[in-house]
């Protein structure tokens, strides 16, 4: 296994809440340990199918992929999780084990011969260098505009391709999406791993639980522009945020494809993992990725094979349609799985999605407060909470037994306050 690490030695299992759960460093939650992994690039097959059976071997075989396109194993114990991180560690994955530096998962270049993962890579070697100790979510993002968006992921640095068939600059934002961020400046393609891990320099002079947001907030970007110095161009310019699909069919060089494919509610059993990654790699596949909107992205393939794998996933349970009803809602691990919920959040979204058509995403099922799944407001939620269920929808809130949020009733209800939505939007 190639792990791309900032900090060398391998410590226990954390039990610590408020911190990113990692391979070395799982969190525990409501059905046992979680770790977290989150790649570095394309995945081989076989290696995949091999930690999809190491996660069922040592954890309850159950696996999520994270609206960030991390990987998730859980119901691993204090015992398994270290057989599991050393079954992991013997494979040929590489992974981010301390700060991430998420690029596109699609290994393509851009037009103008921009390679993000390679930058992506010249970063975390940057970061390596410097031997930074930063808050647990510090993340770094380089967005190269290709067919998979990243403006939807926040990050304290932010990298943005400027369109230019000549000679290629990066716009560097700080604390945010693509929507939120501030814009720093632009600097030069070569400049770009150097800048980013002197910003994360910058940063870390305010100790090992700063975000880059807050100290903006507090005091500006004077900071940022000074560690930056004259590889940095001042700049105002914004973007207006992409929106594009993650599911589907995905254009590679020379003629090849990607097929992307969801998993419901971000959550598989590795059973099903491994038989889809065995019909990709019988029809020609060789790669899976990760992908922002708890995506899978197997490749290369043909156009005419990809719709065959796409009926293959669609058999084993995985989205394929963009459309699907299941992708309308937003639901987290809830009870039992998380230790923090206070309703069975998934097998809700399930039961309500079964009763919904097709259509844009419309309500988010949280088991507690904190809202995991969908942290920006939706049009309906439904939160669990110590005291019962909250239905949440504009200004108006209902509090309802848990038992409540249970019935046929309350499923039926639901539905048609997501068909009105649907129609007044």
């Amino acid at each position: 296994m190639t792990r791309d690490r900032t900090e060398a030695p391998r410590t226990d299992p954390s039990r610590r809440r408020g911190a990113c759960p990692r391979l070395f460093e799982p969190m525990e939650t409501g059905d046992g340990l979680l770790a977290r992994i989150v790649p570095s690039g394309a995945i081989a097959l076989e290696a995949f199918a091999a930690l999809c059976a190491a996660a069922r071997t040592h954890g309850n075989g159950l696996m999520e992929i994270t609206a960030r396109g991390s990987l998730q194993v859980r119901g691993l114990t204090e015992i398994s999780a270290p057989r599991f991180a050393e079954a992991v560690e013997a494979l040929a994955v590489s992974f981010d084990e301390h700060i991430p530096v998420v690029a596109s998962p699609l290994p393509a270049r851009s037009a103008a011969g921009f390679r993000p993962q390679e930058l992506a890579k010249n970063i975390r070697t940057e970061i390596a260098r410097r031997d930074l100790k930063l808050a647990p979510k510090v993340s770094v993002v380089v967005d190269d505009c290709g067919p998979i968006s990243l403006d939807g992921l926040a990050a304290d640095v932010r990298l943005r391709l400027l369109d230019s068939a000549t000679a290629p600059r990066l716009l560097i934002s700080l604390g945010g999406d693509g929507e939120t961020a501030m814009p720093l400046g632009v600097t030069r393609l070569e400049h770009g791993a150097e800048v980013a891990a002197d910003l994360l320099v910058a940063l870390s002079l305010s100790g090992s639980n700063a975000r880059v947001r807050d100290i903006v907030a507090l005091e500006g970007l004077d900071r940022f522009v000074h560690a930056a110095g004259a590889r940095l161009e001042a700049t105002n310019k914004r973007f207006s945020p992409r929106a594009t699909e993650t599911i589907g069919l995905h254009r590679l060089d020379r003629e090849a494809c990607a097929l992307g494919a969801a998993l419901p509610f971000g959550q598989a059993h590795a059973l099903d993992l491994i038989a889809l990654a065995r019909i990709a790699e019988a029809n020609g596949a060789a790669w899976v990725a990760l992908a922002p909107q708890r995506t899978l992205l197997l490749g290369p393939i043909g156009e005419m094979t990809a719709f065959a794998l796409g009926t293959a996933a669609d058999t084993l349970g995985f989205i394929v349609d963009a459309r699907d009803a299941r992708r309308r809602i937003a639901a987290c691990a809830g009870a039992p799985a998380c230790a923090a919920g206070h309703i069975t959040a998934r097998a809700l979204a399930a039961r309500i999605a079964e009763r919904l058509p097709q259509g844009d995403f419309a309500l988010h099922i949280s088991g507690c407060s904190k809202g995991c799944a969908h942290p920006r407001p939706a049009p309906l939620t439904i939160m669990g909470t110590a005291q019962g269920a909250r239905v949440i929808e504009a200004d108006s809130v209902v509090h309802l037994p848990i038992s409540s949020a249970y019935t046929d009733e309350f499923i039926e209800d639901i539905a048609r306050r997501v068909a009105v939505e649907s129609e007044d939007a």
